[in-house]
């Protein structure tokens, strides 16, 4: 609920408002005073409370609209959306104007083509035995010899200056999510091999051997020290692409995305992409339709 910058009310402060007139026994310009407002406003209120209505604002959209579409023509426009025909075409087809088409679009949650195809289904992945895959990475934090601005409050001298950094090294099981952490004093090559190896033999102290590990591509793993040192301790390393998004092509709104298993979501997370790509050496194949008529174009009724 958004309220208003200058509201007096808050619809706690109205129950409040109202249970001090008819539970406490106050009068109707103590109340008032003491809630900041009007001796009107808090009548007004105590005849919603009275009623048994929700102390929130009413909306304002009015409960009548005379000119509104009538449901016939929304059902015939929901209709040839749904054959994936663009707002252009709709109206064209059914003589209507442009601006009535999208305000029925929005309405019914279809303004946008990519709302036709159905929602993606959680994209979740897991190894299957522990050790296949562990994911590293490291958290730099700041160190301080003294409290914060919260206890010693803000100024000279409050501040804890050149104290050093300290670094979390982090080493996760993708199948069990078992951890293993150190907390170091930098994030060097040297120091991320050490870590490396250290977390390596903890989890064989458990009976998992550990064959790949995953990066982010930082520094302690991206250089070529860091990235020896992971490959001699395991099997193997991999790591998304190069940093930054890759290329993509651009989408109309008529445009489909295709591959070879059928439709793809219109929108897939970029680290998902990567994984995809690293793991099966393939990427989906974005393809326009040409043919769709465009906005720009004068309206004209179809041929045939």
């Amino acid at each position: 609920m958004k309220l208003h910058g200058n509201a007096r009310l808050t619809p706690r402060g109205r129950t409040l408002m109202c249970e001090r007139v008819r539970k406490d026994g106050w009068k109707i310009e103590d109340a008032a005073l003491a809630a900041g407002c009007s001796e009107r406003t808090c009548y007004r209120w105590l005849e919603r409370f009275d009623a048994g209505e929700p102390m929130g604002d009413r909306s304002s959209a009015p409960h009548n609209v005379p000119g509104r579409t009538p449901p016939d023509v929304e059902a015939a426009i929901e209709q040839l959306r749904r054959l994936r025909l663009t707002s252009t075409r709709i109206a064209a087809e059914l003589d209507l104007p442009v601006s009535t088409v999208c305000a029925v679009l929005k309405r019914i949650g279809l303004n946008r083509l990519s709302h036709l195809e159905p929602l993606e289904p959680p994209n979740r992945y897991c190894r299957r035995h522990p050790g296949e895959l562990i994911h590293v990475d490291v958290k730099k934090l700041g160190r301080f010899n003294k409290p914060g601005h919260r206890v010693t409050g803000r100024g000279p001298g409050n501040h804890s200056y050149r104290v050093g950094w300290e670094a979390v090294h982090v080493c996760v099981d993708d199948t069990s999510r078992m951890a293993y952490v150190e907390v170091l004093p930098d994030e060097k090559a040297i120091t991320t091999i050490g870590f490396l190896e250290r977390a390596v033999a903890w989890f064989a102290e458990r009976g998992v051997t550990i064959e790949r590990v995953m990066s982010d591509n930082g520094a302690p793993y991206g250089r070529p020290p860091g990235r020896r040192g992971a490959q001699t301790t395991t099997s193997a390393i991999s790591a998304p692409g190069p940093t930054g998004p890759a290329p993509t092509a651009k989408r109309n709104g008529s445009s489909r995305p295709c591959s070879e298993s059928g439709h793809t979501p219109p929108r897939i997370d970029q680290a998902t992409t990567a994984t995809r790509r690293s793991d099966h050496g393939s990427s989906s194949t974005i393809t326009d339709d040409h043919t769709a008529p465009s906005a720009t174009e004068p309206r004209q009724p179809p041929h045939g």
